[in-house]
């Protein structure tokens, strides 16, 4: 018993550095591309560490991308729906945050929410943006989404909000992640009604 918190830090040290080795593969090749053996080769472990984990490279492509984005949205600030243009500026510029990380990534989330990727995935996506609007139109005093609930009540606004962005994200990559991310950005702001009035 006194050896399982030692255990524990080994499997995730373990899992932190199959994501990462499969992240900065991903920078060199395509998702369709990267073998097991690249992967436990680049992150120095066996591959029986690998199978204790994941049972193919899409299984822990879906850990890394989940876990990435979770940690970015966790560092993104609340934003209070009022509509001001420091608000409005905010909003703009959490929003370039995040298609300038997809766009980082690009690889990895084009595969996992292409026409054969990860149905997981994008629910996991869905569900996580879903929350992150949930506590900005209802908890704007907190500072960041660091401190998110797992699980909210059934919200239809933010899950309609969390599936647009999501939807404009996957075209985006289809598309070849034409314009940046600032551009593309300042395009959504600019045609969203802010206090309900159309722009």
């Amino acid at each position: 018993m006194a050896d399982q918190p030692s255990e524990d830090r080994r499997a995730r040290r373990s899992r932190a550095a199959l994501r990462a080795a499969l992240l900065d593969l991903i920078t060199e090749r395509g998702l369709n591309r990267i073998a097991v053996s690249d992967v436990t080769k680049r992150a120095d472990v066996n591959r029986s560490t690998f199978y204790e984990h994941y049972g193919d490279v899409h299984e822990l492509a879906a850990d890394a991308c989940t876990q990435m984005f979770d940690e970015l949205i966790a560092t993104t600030p609340v934003l209070l729906p009022d509509g001001t243009p420091r608000q409005l500026d905010r909003g703009r510029a959490a929003l370039t945050g995040l298609l300038a990380h997809i766009a980082e990534r690009a690889d990895l989330y084009r595969a996992l929410l292409g026409p054969d990727g990860s149905a997981r995935v994008a629910d996991h996506l869905h569900q996580r943006l879903t929350i992150a609007v949930h506590v900005n139109l209802t908890r704007p005093a907190v500072g960041t989404h660091a401190d998110d609930p797992g699980r909210i009540a059934h919200d239809p606004v933010a899950a309609f909000l969390a599936g647009g962005v999501l939807g404009v994200a996957t075209d985006w990559l289809r598309r070849g992640c034409p314009g940046t991310p600032e551009q593309l950005s300042a395009a959504l702001m600019a045609r969203l009604p802010i206090d309900g009035s159309p722009s």
